[in-house]
């Protein structure tokens, strides 16, 4: 039973939470308005009301964060800049400029994914907030003033298939429109336009980075001439009558074919011209199809400036001095556990300790050997019989979905290891940890008297054997 009480003591570990802070902040209301870019394609000028949230006092080591939640002021809203399949993308990113102890600036950022096909001019959602912010790592006084706001517009990759009866297309004099062709045909949406005048044109204006040409291959079909913003195109003229190897097509109507394509535009917006070029032979169009690829960035041209247009606002930061620890949710003791005499795990005068990136206390199997536990004043010194104690520092960092203050709590943990409350005394046989008895006076006396019976006992036995002699010695 003592062994295993020993062994319990030595695995008991009592942690108690003894402080958790949490941050003052401040909401700003601050307007603003949005020109240029998808504000143009939009309303032209766009209002947005939005809320700041700026910590006003934090401890070193807390995290400085600033975030915005956005809202349209009133009716007022950006706009898609062009027709689109399949949405796109808004990114909002702010200007936070940060004076007094520190100079710099943060730069919330947020996205939102636009939901559906849109036209040129649908309305935008907005991100419901962003956010950002900066560690702290020393004591002073901040003041936080917001700066501007821009508005991104990032069009999604798509392949937008433009009809050859729609509005977006225009069209030369001598032009016919022919409506339910045989689905044999393949023609797209069974219907395509056609002329046999020498010179007629068609012109699309598109935004995107490239445009195919489509039409039918076919025996009557005379040579096209192809434009792209003005310039002959590449290759500047096809012949819809031949194959792609110069050869005599012998098909008739044979529809859906793309006959030309030019890929690798700068993304933004451009126009493609089409025109007959014999007279008596058939110029055919079916469809333009536009088509994006992935953009690495949003298009400058997109983008909208947003500058602020209530009052001006700043929040005074205090950062006050507490526990320098990394704002993370690792746990850290405050001293190395390390058993060995290095000048990292001794305690300074000022009661602080190196950290280590070991959370648990070791113990020296002797217990005589173990670096002493940071003492609360340069006077004090650690007692060997006395139970260690490793303090611990927890700094949690919550983030959140909506730009609301972000939550910091601090919490000191005091993990006390207690000590064995039984010595093993090595003495005797096996070490169960007790001590052998002492020998008392009665066990002397009894040791006392077995020796004068043994005395006795030699004395008898002598004389027995003088007698035994001098019987024999009679006889003889």
């Amino acid at each position: 039973m003592a062994a295993l009480a020993l062994g319990l003591a030595g695995t008991a570990i009592v942690v108690v939470p003894s402080m958790t802070a949490q941050a003052n902040t401040a909401d700003l209301v601050v307007d603003y308005a949005c020109q240029q870019g998808i504000a143009t394609s939009g309303s032209g000028t766009v209002y947005l009301r939005t809320k700041l949230t700026v910590p006003t006092t934090l401890n070193v080591g807390d995290p400085l964060t600033v975030a915005w939640k956005l809202n349209y002021k009133d009716a007022t809203r950006f706009g898609s800049p062009a027709r689109l399949p399949n949405g796109g993308r808004i990114e909002v990113t702010g200007r936070v400029n940060l004076t007094g102890s520190w100079i710099g600036q943060l730069q919330p950022k947020g996205s939102v994914d636009q939901p559906g096909a849109m036209i040129k001019g649908t309305p935008l959602k907005l991100p419901d907030g962003i956010a950002d912010f900066a560690y702290t790592d020393r004591e002073g006084t901040l003041t936080v003033k917001p700066g501007k706001l821009f508005v991104d517009f990032r069009p999604p990759a798509s392949e937008v298939m433009v009809n050859d009866d729609d509005s977006a297309i225009t069209y030369s004099g001598g032009w016919e429109n022919l409506e339910g062709q045989p689905s044999g045909d393949n023609d797209y949406h069974l219907d395509l336009h056609r002329t046999t005048a020498g010179g007629a044109w068609a012109s699309l204006t598109f935004t995107g980075t490239g445009v195919d040409y489509v039409a039918q291959r076919d025996r009557r079909a005379g040579p096209i001439d192809i434009d792209v913003d003005g310039q002959p195109g590449t290759p500047p003229r096809i012949d819809p009558s031949t194959n792609d190897d110069g050869t005599p097509v012998n098909d008739a109507n044979k529809g859906g074919q793309t006959l030309w394509k030019f890929h690798g535009l700068k993304y933004g917006e451009h126009t493609i011209t089409i025109k007959n070029v014999e007279d008596g032979k058939w110029g055919q169009l079916d469809a333009f199809r536009v088509v994006t690829r992935e953009l690495a960035n949003p298009p400058q041209e997109y983008r909208a400036e947003c500058t602020l247009i209530s009052a001006p606002v700043a929040v005074q930061v205090t950062i006050g001095g507490g526990t320098n620890s990394s704002p993370s949710a690792s746990v850290e003791p405050s001293q190395s556990p390390d058993s060995s005499p290095s000048p990292d795990s001794s305690a300074s005068p000022s009661g602080s300790a190196s950290p280590s990136a070991s959370p648990t206390p070791s113990q020296s199997p002797s217990g005589g050997n173990q670096s002493p536990s940071p003492s609360p004043s340069p006077s004090a010194s650690p007692s060997p019989a006395a139970a260690q104690t490793q303090n611990y520092v927890v700094t949690a960092v919550v983030t959140q979905g909506s730009p609301s203050p972000t939550a910091t709590r601090t919490v000191t943990l005091t993990a006390t290891p207690s000590v064995a409350q039984v010595a093993i005394t090595p003495q005797g046989g096996a070490q169960t940890g007790e001590a052998p008895e002492r020998v008392s006076s009665s066990g002397m006396l009894l040791i006392g008297s077995g020796g004068a019976l043994l005395m006795i006992g030699m004395l008898s036995g002598v004389a027995m054997l003088r007698r035994r002699a001098a019987h024999s010695g009679e006889r003889g």
